[in-house]
């Protein structure tokens, strides 16, 4: 699930709506203009040069766009937003609803994620939340018995602080929601081209990024070798129903993530007009930044029956994100 740099106190305060649904949108249209560099506005995380970076499709551009909005986000003293989910799994259509609430910053930041998808009968059902002791992941995905999992967020402290000593910050981006989400897309792909649009008069960065060969290679052990020594991966080595590409949308001002979506490659999925069809659509909406918070979104008690601690699973396998 599907980001900020220096928040602007309330992007939806005065942002536009968005539209009713990006799911029944066509790709936008595939001629790529020359786009100027970030504007400056005393966020260092976004300037870029215009030293041939900063124009047209510029790789690093992209890359320092998406790093600007995951830093941001650690930084918003609050975020609220509704949330809408697409996802296709084979001939299955899972469509869905759910909320993102956030707030306070570094050791004390705060977060809870839902989201309920349907197909069919089946419901899928997730809840994550934060509440500055635990990390909880509930599950309940169709008729399977739910789940309730929990990681112990002091142990993640204490092993980042010895993969990365003094750094003290929010860790909200190692755990789930928003963040999370977003530095999984940051770690899987590299962003290499960006487009300046428009939606709904609301002026957006649209970043489009290809898998990073050692992440794919990582997914896909048994092509590595062809993959490393090829740089990369061709659609015919996917696996059905794997995304070939990712598309972030972000607004200009805020630089907050307000979609992300995943594509499939040509092929035996339908194509339109030559364009690879949705895997998955993750989007924010009616966002509001810098606003008070119930502070009993934070409050999660589960029943201690069927509980499982995942506390030292993630230690063993926690590594720092890429810078």
């Amino acid at each position: 699930m599907l980001a900020i740099a220096g928040l602007a106190p309330g992007v939806a305060r005065g942002q536009a709506s968005l539209p009713a649904s990006v799911y029944r949108q066509a790709p936008e249209n595939s001629a790529r203009p020359a786009i100027p560099a970030v504007e400056g506005d005393g966020r260092s995380d976004a300037e870029g040069s215009t030293d041939g970076e900063g124009q047209g499709n510029g790789e690093g551009q992209a890359e320092r766009i998406v790093a600007a909005s995951l830093a941001g986000l650690a930084r918003a003293e609050s975020i609220s937003a509704r949330v809408r989910q697409k996802v296709r799994v084979g001939d299955r259509v899972l469509v869905g609803s759910g909320r993102y609430v956030q707030s306070g910053l570094g050791e004390d930041q705060r977060f809870r994620f839902e989201s309920v998808m349907k197909a069919d009968t089946e419901t899928f059902e997730v809840i994550e939340v934060n509440d500055g002791l635990f990390f909880w992941t509930y599950r309940r995905l169709g008729s399977e018995p739910a789940q309730v999992e929990r990681i112990d967020i002091r142990r993640i402290r204490e092993r980042l602080q010895k993969l990365r000593p003094g750094e003290r910050g929010a860790i909200s981006a190692y755990l789930g929601g928003i963040q999370r989400s977003l530095s999984l897309v940051r770690e899987w792909f590299r962003f290499v081209t960006v487009d300046s649009a428009v939606v709904d008069t609301m002026p957006v960065w649209t970043i489009e990024g290809r898998w990073n060969v050692e992440s794919i290679a990582a997914l896909l052990p048994d092509q590595a070798d062809a993959i490393r020594k090829q740089a990369g991966i061709t659609p015919a080595q996917l696996p059905d129903g794997m995304p070939w590409s990712v598309r972030v949308g972000i607004s200009k001002r805020e630089l907050f993530p307000f979609r992300i979506e995943w594509f499939a490659v040509p092929g035996r999925r339908p194509v339109a007009d030559g364009e690879p069809v949705t895997v998955a659509v993750h989007e924010l909406y009616d966002v509001r930044i810098g606003e008070p918070v119930d502070a009993t979104a934070f409050v999660y008690k589960p029943a201690a029956e069927g509980l499982v601690d995942l506390t030292e699973t993630a230690v063993k396998h926690l590594a720092p994100l890429r810078p």
